[in-house]
């Protein structure tokens, strides 16, 4: 099991928390004093409250909450974001509103959520053909319905 080093700053009241001993990723709260209200198509930066170490070869994923993006049509600009394992700001979410309703960021809401996951660096291979497949270079739609 990896470790998850965590920082609590001064305006953070929760720190992440699996929700059920299967969850694969845990909450992340808006450590904000005011709500943050945004209409249709605003987004806004929302910190957290808290800086992350991951050990070496991991990352932390930072993912929509499924019952807001479903429920309120609140996502992630980035749709997932990646925390590298030397990044030691503040984590911070990004999220946007893409329903037609105002929707109001509470403080201490859950707002996203985080996965730690394990990463490897590719060596890169420069090659004059790559290999042939069925697929070959089909794209969007090439495989079916």
């Amino acid at each position: 099991m990896t470790v998850l080093k965590i920082e609590r700053l001064a305006h953070n009241k929760n720190l992440p928390e699996y929700k059920t001993e299967g969850a694969a990723g845990m909450d992340l709260c808006a450590a904000i004093e005011e709500p943050i209200t945004l209409k249709s198509l605003e987004r806004a930066l929302v910190p957290t409250g808290i800086k992350i170490e991951l050990e070496h070869g991991y990352e932390a994923q930072i993912r929509p909450r499924s019952g807001l993006s479903i429920k309120h049509g609140i996502s992630l600009i980035n749709c997932v974001g990646t925390i590298d394992e030397d990044y030691r700001g503040e984590v911070c979410v990004p999220v946007v509103n893409l329903s037609n309703e105002t929707y109001t960021i509470e403080p201490q809401e859950r707002i996203a959520q985080m996965i730690i996951a394990k990463v490897e660096q590719a060596k890169i291979e420069v090659v004059t053909e790559l290999t042939q497949t069925a697929r070959g270079a089909g794209g969007f739609g090439s495989t079916g319905k």
